[in-house]
């Protein structure tokens, strides 16, 4: 991975270039809503990382490469692995959040069930 804590645009790139391998930088950039060079930077780690295959396909060297971006085993893996990560890490949210609603509508508060029910 690249960093210690996953991060969701890790997750989201490998998703949108497993839907589309001639996904742009530019295109994957405005999708997830992050910048051009973070982009970038990310695309860069994840095929040092061998979970992205990058294939330049455009043969006329007067134009720019057109590149696509494969997902490898590997990045498959990390797919699963990261859809795992964040799965839990949701559960666990919730349940926390749960809790603490049980707990605010169990006890005696300050607050009255009026105010309670605005929430």
């Amino acid at each position: 991975m690249i960093e210690h804590t996953p991060r969701e645009e890790v997750l989201s790139i490998i998703r949108h270039l497993e839907d589309d391998p001639s996904a742009t930088q530019r295109a994957l950039s405005n999708r997830l809503n992050i910048s051009l060079g973070k982009t970038n930077y990310l695309l860069k780690e994840l095929v040092k990382k061998g979970f992205v295959k990058a294939q330049s396909f455009s043969h006329n060297s007067g134009k720019l490469q057109k590149v696509n971006y494969l997902l490898t085993k590997e990045g498959f893996e990390e797919r699963l692995r990261l859809t795992g990560y964040f799965l839990k890490a949701k559960e666990e949210d919730y349940n926390r959040m749960k809790k603490e609603w049980e707990q605010l509508t169990n006890s005696p508060t300050q607050y009255s069930s009026s105010e309670v029910e605005k929430f």
